[in-house]
């Protein structure tokens, strides 16, 4: 490939990543509309975030960006957020440095748990199953999730159409070959669909949720579980 090919491509490939990001920005915008008409929220409520993501950008922790006039909002996270927090989301009340599958924290303790674009990354389903029973543990009303569908003809992380399609197998060898390797372990991505939401509500014997189907471009692209105790 001569040099100007390769200038092409890779100018290509960028301008491909910044339409992604704006489209997934788009999203979490109509997903958080979502979530004010699916939850009951006012400025007082207590809520916990987990999963916040640790970046300045602006498409991530839309929750935060959007209710900057509330002070009873705590984040948890694996991550250190001090700077992230301390910089961009001063309102936020508190932040837990801790792990979502294994929340030291009281029962009942917030109104509303949110958790955006985090259970595909906390690894087995067994992991999952844990993440969903830990929300609905520490949450007093409403638990709220979201996470991108398995059947979107592109995975969001990768930027790839159609390989997350395959078993999970070849499709961890494919996007190792490629030189993806954090994607392509279990513990960093491992995408859901509705039938399997549906399983982890039957295997927590949760009765009272709905799942949510969002759509772009005429396919569902995330799926959003609402959770009323």
């Amino acid at each position: 490939m001569m040099y100007s090919e390769k200038k092409t491509y890779w100018k290509e490939i960028f301008l491909i990543d910044k339409f992604l990001k704006k489209l997934l920005k788009y999203n979490r915008e109509k997903i958080h509309q979502i979530f004010l008409t699916s939850t009951i929220y006012n400025s007082d409520t207590p809520i916990l975030d987990v999963g916040m993501s640790n970046t300045f950008d602006d498409n991530h922790n839309i929750l935060l960006q959007k209710t900057k006039n509330n002070k009873n909002i705590d984040c948890l996270s694996d991550q250190d957020l001090t700077k992230l927090i301390s910089e961009k989301h001063s309102h936020v009340r508190k932040f837990i440095h801790g792990s979502g599958t294994n929340i030291d924290l009281k029962n009942n303790l917030y109104d509303t748990v949110y958790c955006s674009a985090t259970i595909e990354h906390v690894g087995c389903f067994k992991n999952q199953i844990k993440l969903i029973e830990e929300l609905y543990r520490v949450s007093k009303n409403y638990v709220f999730i979201t996470t991108p569908n398995k059947h979107y003809p592109i995975d969001f992380h990768t930027k790839l159409p159609f390989f997350h399609w395959l078993p999970k197998k070849i499709h961890r060898k494919i996007l190792k070959f490629l030189g993806l390797d954090f994607y392509s372990l279990e513990e960093n991505l491992n995408l859901l669909n509705k039938k399997e939401l549906h399983k982890i509500m039957i295997i927590l014997k949760i009765i009272n949720y709905k799942i949510i189907s969002f759509k772009f471009l005429f396919f569902t692209s995330n799926l959003i579980l609402v959770i009323k105790k």
